[in-house]
């Protein structure tokens, strides 16, 4: 597509121009390409002919001519996909069916603090619980997280505002501040 600028594209069953012979330069060439239903008048540099020629190709091919009526039928169609992206996806199978899909996709590879946040939403925390008594419950769903890293993500989740945190250092319970379902308080304070 480079030295556009000194070729000369011309259209001539759409335009009737021509090209001046007083503008051409010694090594430039004069090709008339017929291709479908177009025909194109090319004046170029004798060393960039291939060039242009494919180029010139490649830009008839896209550019072909829809019939308007497939164009507007082209157009409702595209309308309609995007109406349809946008919409909402809507799971219609029984509330345990989509738990089980989360409890199987949470196996796979599921982050310490993820999983502290599950058992949050699930209400584990309503009451007060351990340290121990939070390692214990990750152990028996078959998570063996390092009671450091527990620990740890249960601290980011009281700074947070998720949770809170009662007793003394090595001794801390941790109970949910506020139920799962209030987002707003968490971004307020």
């Amino acid at each position: 597509m480079n030295n556009m600028a000194s070729n000369t594209f011309i259209n001539s069953s759409a335009n009737g121009l021509t090209v001046s012979e007083a503008t051409r330069q010694p090594d430039e060439v004069k090709i008339k390409l017929k291709h479908g239903e177009w025909e194109v008048e090319i004046t170029c540099l004798e060393s960039k002919v291939k060039q242009v020629v494919e180029t010139v190709l490649s830009s008839l091919d896209s550019a072909k001519i829809v019939d308007p009526a497939i164009r507007s039928q082209i157009d409702e169609l595209r309308r309609e996909i995007e109406a349809l992206k946008s919409r909402p996806i809507i799971d219609m199978r029984p509330p345990s069916a989509i738990a089980n899909d989360a409890k199987a996709a949470a196996k796979g590879g599921m982050t310490c603090r993820g999983l502290l946040e599950t058992l949050w939403v699930e209400g584990y925390f309503a009451s007060e619980k351990s340290l121990g008594d939070v390692h214990e419950e990750l152990s028996r769903r078959g998570y063996n997280y390092d009671r450091t890293a527990v620990s740890h993500s249960l601290t980011d989740m009281v700074r947070e505002n998720i949770m809170t945190r009662n007793g003394t250092m090595r001794n801390y319970r941790y109970i949910q501040k506020r139920p799962p379902g209030d987002v707003a308080t968490a971004t307020n304070g």
